[in-house]
């Protein structure tokens, strides 16, 4: 659908969560955003905070002197205040993530529990049963979903597995995959939260001389270009960001209208294969 007049979505990130630049899944959605927007004129306002403390205090100032039409909230942690405080402020909110959101506003769920059984089950469905992940930070209601249904998915198949903590950026990727391999050294195969982290589990295999993939496959969460640019390109978790920035802003326009925003539709989520995955290997390394 196409905004109904001029409307300005606001998308604040904290800094401590995007160490480096605006990671490429979250470009991916605000791509879709300004997409749907467009046709009228609409946009997307994206502004970096340091604290969450800065972030409410900015929600403040958009209701007190204007700025922005609706919100969306990312990147959630246990006990987050910020969907109580929208609600009470009366500003059209999306929030990204499972949540008991409050009257007025809205959320769009992800199903980062089931979308980790999909990544433990193909490995184990290649052979793997001892099988790494690099998590992102252990705070997030999202990486904590994901750290859940991974130990399950582990038990599940009767493997092996060690979750190392991260926060997204290729760097802490590579030295995180170094202790993983460390503390794991029968790995076969390694699970990452974002695609950066997974670009630097490559350089980190390559430092070890750790054939990639035929000693070591490497899964990637989300798709994005330094995913298909990687060497060898990296097999990822799919989860076609770009919808789901279109369902952020269509539902934030519906709300914003007044409108019934009716939870959307996401695809499901599907691996996609490229060059870093492959059976494990036989013996295991």
């Amino acid at each position: 659908m196409t905004a109904p007049r001029a409307i300005v979505l606001g998308l604040v990130l904290q800094r401590v969560r995007q160490p480096v630049s605006i990671d490429p899944f979250y470009s991916a959605i605000l791509t879709a955003m300004e997409g749907t927007l467009a046709p009228s004129g609409g946009r997307v306002l994206t502004v970096i905070v340091n604290s969450l403390e800065e972030e409410l205090a900015l929600y403040q100032r958009w209701v007190e002197h204007g700025g922005v039409d609706g919100v969306v909230v990312v990147d959630l942690v246990s006990g987050d205040p910020r969907p109580a405080v929208l609600g009470a402020l009366r500003l059209p909110t999306v929030v990204l993530g499972e949540w008991d959101v409050p009257p007025g506003v809205d959320d769009i769920r992800v199903d980062n529990y089931g979308a980790m059984f999909v990544a433990v089950r193909y490995l184990v469905g290649l052979g793997h049963r001892v099988i790494g992940r690099v998590g992102g930070p252990a705070d997030l209601q999202h990486t904590a979903a994901r750290t859940r249904a991974f130990r399950d998915a582990i038990d599940e198949a009767g493997a092996t597995g060690l979750v190392v903590d991260a926060d997204y950026s290729v760097a802490a990727g590579e030295s995180a995959t170094a202790a993983l391999l460390a503390s794991l050294p029968d790995a076969t195969a390694i699970i990452y939260d974002n695609d950066l982290m997974a670009v630097g589990g490559e350089r980190a295999a390559s430092a070890a001389g750790i054939a990639v993939p035929d000693e070591l496959s490497l899964l990637a969460w989300d798709d994005s270009t330094p995913a298909r640019l990687a060497d060898p390109p990296l097999s990822v978790l799919a989860h076609d960001s770009l919808s789901l920035g279109v369902a952020i802003a269509s539902t934030l326009v519906r709300r914003i209208a007044g409108e019934r925003a009716d939870a959307p539709q996401l695809p499901v989520t599907r691996v996609l294969e490229r060059g870093t995955t492959a059976p494990s290997p036989v013996p295991a390394r």
